[in-house]
């Protein structure tokens, strides 16, 4: 479950509330820049540019904190990478989404003779939830922050959502938070902290996979062309994962949209998982032939 990635798509569609949230003041303008960094490509999770204050905004999202090679080599690598293509200070924070086995510990820094590199890490299971409570875009990590009795913070997160007035933000926030609510909370507790409030227009990837239904249907239809974005009200997990699609590879031609809607449920599952690493509509084909092979096969 990649559950850094739900938080990586968050922080790409709400980028000023993430930013103010980690630096304490809202900034004028922020643009996204390309997460691929040469000299030999690699990738951070997440890089903004605060244009207002000339200053780079990397984040990165984490739910292991052993990774090879380690995390405090990784922060310093991209620092020196950023910081040679832009020639700006570079704030990284490292967002830790739950705690790590007792006996491993959480590094600040990178430290080797004479090269010292500091880094920020932000514990999310430290941080007071009313943050995140109070601003729609950062609500779905409440369900990880500090909490006494954590069940009965996840019913709270449960009816603030339950509140917002957009059906398509609604249906958006209830997915990425009962998502990330599965890395602190058994699936049952999660149910029961929805159903009867939001339930019935949510779908979430677990529900697909053990009960083999989808609880929301598509209703309307694509009105003309897609032209960089669906058209009409998708409700259901379907609708969803095609929105998403949209929003990171572009217009999705019929054929495709076809193949998609023609998915076993635990291939369409699989692909709400994957479409968060596309890139461009070439991974969406690779992806959408792989799996076609496979079931020939």
């Amino acid at each position: 479950m990649p559950f850094d990635n739900i938080c990586k798509y968050l922080s790409e569609k709400y980028p000023d509330r993430f930013a103010a949230w980690l630096l304490g003041e809202s900034p004028a303008t922020v643009e996204i820049l390309k997460t691929e960094l040469g000299i030999e490509p690699i990738r951070a999770d997440y890089v903004t540019f605060l244009q207002t204050e000339g200053r780079i905004l990397h984040l990165e999202f984490q739910v292991k904190v052993a990774s090879d090679p380690p995390l405090p080599l990784r922060m310093l690598d991209y620092w020196v990478r950023l910081h040679r293509r832009h020639r700006l200070p570079v704030t990284q924070v490292l967002v830790i989404l739950q705690p790590p086995p007792p006996e491993v510990m959480i590094e600040t820094l990178f430290h080797l003779e004479r090269t010292r590199h500091e880094y920020e890490v932000v514990k999310l299971w430290e941080q007071d939830p009313e943050v995140f409570l109070q601003d729609v875009a950062l609500m779905p990590l409440a369900v990880l922050a500090a909490a006494s009795d954590p069940t009965q913070l996840l019913n709270r997160v449960a009816q603030r959502v339950s509140n917002i007035e957009s059906l398509e933000q609604r249906q958006e926030t209830i997915t990425c938070t009962q998502l990330l609510a599965g890395l602190r909370f058994k699936r049952e507790i999660i149910l029961q902290a929805f159903r009867g409030r939001v339930m019935r227009e949510s779908v979430i990837y677990q529900d697909i996979l053990q009960e083999g239904k989808l609880e929301g249907k598509l209703e309307g239809k694509l009105e003309g062309k897609l032209e960089g974005k669906l058209e009409g009200k998708l409700e259901g997990e379907l609708a969803l994962i095609l929105r998403l699609l949209v929003r990171r590879v572009g217009a999705i031609a019929p054929p495709l949209q076809s193949q998609i809607q023609a998915l076993p449920l635990p291939q369409l599952e699989d692909l709400g998982e994957a479409l968060l690493d596309f890139s461009d509509t070439a991974d969406l084909i690779a992806w959408l032939n792989k799996h076609s092979q496979e079931n020939e096969g």
